[in-house]
Order: C-alpha cells, then structure tokens, then sequence
C-alpha cells in the first residue's frame, strides 16, 4: 500500500509539473483568452475529474467567463458581490445560505493588486472510496494554476485595454489639432485705428464644444460671434464643427443676423435630433457708423463698458438657443451706437460658472473688476487669467472657457 500511494503522489507530482509547464508555455506563446481558459477547462474536467466548474471575472462588470456542467438556473442565482465578495481563501460550500451554491464544493477567490478579478466555483468533485480525494488533497495546487490563469487573463486585459486607451489618446490628439485648426488665429485680426479684437480659448478637454470667430465683410463692417454647444467631448466638438462649416458658408452670401440665426437653428435641429442644442451670440459692427447690432441666442450676455462714462451694460436682445426648438417663434435683433470708446468682451458658461472654495460664483464678478477701466481687452485677459488662474491643471475649472474681445476705438 506504502508503495502504491507513493508511486500515486509521484504521478499526481508529474502531472502538477506537467500541467503547470503546459500552461506557462500558452501564456508565454500569448495564446488567446480563450486557449488559455479551454486548456483550465481540460485540466480540471477531463484530468482532474471535477464535473462542473463556472467562473466569475470582472472587467467593467462581474460576467460569467467560462462555465461547464452547470444547470443555468445555479448561476443566475449567486449575487458575486453579495454572495462571494467576503470569501478571501478558499472556501468550502456547504455551510453557506445561498442554497445554489450548495451545488458546488468550494469557491476559490482569485486576487490581483489586492483586487479581487474571478471567482471560480467547482463541484462534482470526484470521491474516492476510502480517504479523502485527491482533489481536495491538492486544492491548492487547483488554486495555484487558477491564480497564474486569470492574473494571466486580467494582464492581457489590462494590456488590450492600455492599447485601445493609446489609441484613443491618439484619435484625441489629432482631433485636438484638426479643432484647433478651426479655432481663428488672433494674429490675423484686425489692429487698426477703428477696432481691435483679442481672444482667449481655453477647452476643458483635448477637444471642446465653444467656437468664437471675427470676418471683416466689407471695409467697414465686420462680423462676430460666440458659440457654446451644450454638453462636452467628442460629440459636442463634433456638433459645433459642422456648426461653423454652415456659418462659414451662410456668411458668404451677405446675409442678415436674423436670417443667418433661422438657417443655423434649423441645421442644428437636423444635425442634433434633439440631443443638444447651441447658444449663440452673433454680431455685426460698421466702423463708419459706429452702429453694432446683435442677436443673443440663449447665450450669457456679453459686456459694453463705455470708457468715457464708466457704464457697463449687457447685451440681452435676441431669442432662444440654436437648435432647441424646431422653429425660433421670434427674434429680437439689438441694435446701438457705439458713440464714445468702448469695449465688447463675450465669453462661455466655462467663464460664467467659475466659483471659488465656498461654491459662489466668481466668475463674472472678476470679469467686471478686470474690465471696468480704459485698459485694452488684450489687458483684461491677462488680468483674468491672473486672478482665475485660468490654465489647464487648475481643478476649479470643469468647462470649456472661451473670450472674446473687442475694443472700439
């Protein structure tokens, strides 16, 4: 019998050796997920003799990643996070109350950076007629191969994972630099004994959702605006992209502001379905008769301080936002003559929404502070960018922000 039961140890000892070598060799050769989980599956059920093994692995979810021999009304009963989470070592199953998993003999919890990633079940476990059976002898040896199985598994996942994650940060970069393509340069506007424009455009994200533009159309008449799409990301960027493409192309044709903002609302109710919507503020200014008009889509009002009598007043008249209703039932075109020194700055909810550490509102208290005086907007900016901190990094700020500014000389 000594003899006998040596000579078994020694096999199952091979047989260990063997399966471990087996399975090292398909993680070196990075087969497949699913190679790696029919070769566990082989040497549990066929040579270990174990009737019926499920396993619980977590990615974004807890999901069933591989189960033979089990009826499926056991499974969809055992809550992983109720019914397993607790169980650090392996655990047998027969004192617990969830009577479905008493259709299984233990559970064997699988650990990586102290997170637990599976959780495997096996039951069925073949007896011997006297003693205990091997199986259970050597569940930790089951454990051991479970273990380098799924740390395997969850490596390649983190792996395949970590590349798509390249990828995107990639499709990022490039969208940011085709964006920022469409963002006019500065350099090219207007200094002149009439008017002078600054800009500051800071997006939240790689890419934004706020669009700000000056064309001179004629000698004397020049056109603005500001725009914020609601929402953030990819589909905001992509929304106020083809936003601007219809401007560009409406511009050409000398239209109207009112006419310009029905057209707009009516291509971002095609393009947006009712899912987002822009607000807008859009304005035309002629150097020879000083007059502005304007149309305030839904957007925050802009600021007109007048430097020699010190007001300062907002530019509400207009309509509701782009693309909110199907139809626009009514716009208020604004119109004013800008008799004296002024300035014009404009800006997005990025600006309008900035608090402080007591969550009060700061932003546009400072934008009056740094505004109010005869100093160029150029100034103001790096007034604002000094007081709010406005650069990437800093926490507080949590949208696109985006200023424009012009001073009327």
């Amino acid at each position: 019998m000594a003899k006998g039961s040596s000579i078994k140890r020694l096999k199952f000892c091979n047989f260990k050796l063997d399966a471990l070598l087996e399975i090292t060799n398909a993680i070196n050769e990075n087969l497949s997920v699913d190679k790696l989980l029919e070769t566990y599956r082989h040497i549990l059920l066929d040579e270990l003799k174990i009737g019926k093994v499920i396993v619980f692995a977590k990615s974004d979810d807890w999901h069933i990643m591989l189960e033979s021999g089990c009826k499926k009304s056991e499974h969809l009963n055992i809550n992983v996070v109720k019914d397993l989470s607790e169980h650090e070592e392996i655990t047998g199953t027969s004192s617990l109350q969830n009577e479905y998993l008493l259709s299984y003999d233990f559970i064997i919890p699988v650990y990586h950076d102290i997170k637990a990633i599976a959780y495997v079940l096996i039951g069925d476990v073949e007896e011997e007629k006297e003693g205990v059976s091997p199986t259970i002898k050597h569940l930790r040896f089951i454990q051991t191969l479970t273990n380098i199985i799924f740390v395997a598994v969850e490596n390649k996942r983190l792996y395949d994972e970590s590349l798509k994650q390249e990828r995107i940060k990639k499709e990022m970069e490039l969208a940011s630099r085709m964006q920022s393509m469409l963002i006019p340069n500065t350099d090219l506007f207007p200094k002149n004994k009439d008017i002078n424009i600054a800009s500051f455009y800071l997006p939240h994200f790689d890419v934004g959702g706020d669009y700000f533009d000056f064309e001179k159309l004629s000698d004397k008449e020049y056109f603005f605006c500001v725009a914020d799409v609601s929402g953030k990301g990819i589909s905001a960027a992509l929304l106020m992209s083809n936003f601007q493409a219809s401007l560009k192309a409406y511009l050409t044709t000398g239209i109207n502001l009112t006419e310009l903002v029905r057209l707009l609302n009516t291509r971002v109710v095609i393009n947006a379905q009712g899912e987002k919507f822009i607000t807008f503020f859009a304005g035309k200014y002629n150097t020879e008769t000083r007059k502005l008009t304007y149309i305030n889509a839904g957007h925050n009002p802009p600021f007109l301080f007048d430097k020699k009598i010190k007001t300062l007043t907002e530019l509400k008249d207009g309509c509701p936002g782009i693309g909110m209703l199907d139809e626009i039932p009514f716009i208020k075109e604004g119109e004013l003559k800008v008799s004296n020194p002024s300035k014009l700055i404009c800006f997005t909810d990025g600006l309008a929404e900035l608090e402080n550490d007591n969550h009060e509102e700061i932003g546009l208290a400072e934008l009056e502070k740094c505004m109010s005086n005869n100093k160029p907007v150029n100034e103001n900016f790096t007034c604002l960018q000094k007081t709010l901190n406005l650069k990437k990094g800093n926490p507080a700020l949590f949208d696109d922000i985006t200023i424009l500014g012009i001073d009327f000389l």
